[in-house]
């Protein structure tokens, strides 16, 4: 694994405690502009990148979060290994708001309204997506979750929905029917870009809620989620202290995650402005 560290932030998560802060700086992408300046740190001797998700001061909605320009600028950058901080509704009784989990698949129900991939426009690939999260990245978080005294659940889907509303009681039970685990509104298309990217992608989705399923419990509400994540983020900053930690011991240097995408155009056939833009991506 490469050993600068990516860090999207989810919900209230917009800074790392003990991080060395060294500068910010705006980077500009074939997909726009990312959701804020990236800023560049070091932790236990590791380069870091982080950029929050919703911007400064939680501007965006799920739908509107600049995904494909916040990962092309990561990548840009030289990240090859992304952790993603996620706050999720629980869709089982064992987990608990405050509890961890670091899921192994995904479902997505969003609407076809976000940029889902970096390719088109002549240029035509597939990336293989069958595991959506990296093996390796994610053993480590289960590992430095536990250190940091948390409880973690290792493994299980998330179902990605559009949002911004939460979810109907109707859709709540519909999920659980389904054997799904958590519900989130960001996983998606991140998942997908960072793949296309060639990056280590894991993510940390901490439980605030139980949706709105649980029969004894309030229904979601936003004052309920940023009560828990208050709590949740003095954790994911422990956290990420055991995983980079973690990865600093981690000499490994080669990942399926970034093998070689298959591109079926042909280059003669593509755009030079097409593959000019992709050449962040395509690289390797």
């Amino acid at each position: 694994m490469s050993h600068t560290v990516g860090i999207i932030g989810g919900s209230g998560v917009y800074s790392i405690p003990g991080v060395e802060i060294l500068r910010s700086k705006r980077i500009e992408t074939p997909f726009g502009d990312p959701s804020a300046d990236i800023t560049f740190g070091n932790l236990h001797g590791l380069d870091l990148a982080f950029i929050p998700r919703h911007g400064e001061g939680h501007i965006y909605t799920p739908s509107e979060v600049p995904y494909a320009a916040n990962i092309y600028a990561l990548k840009s950058v030289g990240v090859d290994t992304l952790i993603s901080f996620n706050a999720v509704g629980s869709l089982r009784e064992k987990i608990e708001p405050r509890h961890f989990v670091v899921p192994d698949q995904l479902f997505d129900r969003t609407k076809g309204l976000r940029d889902s991939t970096f390719l088109g426009g002549g240029v035509v690939g597939h990336a293989p997506l069958g595991d959506p999260y990296c093996p390796d990245l994610r053993g480590l978080l289960v590992k430095a979750v536990q250190k940091a005294g948390a409880v973690v659940h290792d493994g299980g889907t998330m179902v990605v929905m559009e949002g911004p509303a939460f979810s109907t009681r109707a859709e709540s039970e519909f999920y659980r029917a389904q054997g799904w685990d958590i519900i989130g509104m960001t996983t998606l298309p991140e998942a997908k870009l960072a793949r296309e990217a060639g990056m280590c992608y894991g993510t940390l989705a901490m439980s605030t809620d139980y949706d709105c399923w649980h029969h004894s419990e309030e229904d979601v509400t936003v004052e309920m989620v940023m009560e828990v994540v208050k709590d949740n983020v003095i954790m994911a900053g422990k956290v990420l202290s055991e995983a980079l930690i973690l990865l600093g011991e981690n000499h490994q240097t080669t990942c399926s995650c970034n093998l070689p995408m298959g591109i079926m155009s042909s280059p003669d056939a593509s755009p030079a402005v097409a593959l000019s833009q992709l050449e962040v991506i395509l690289r390797r």
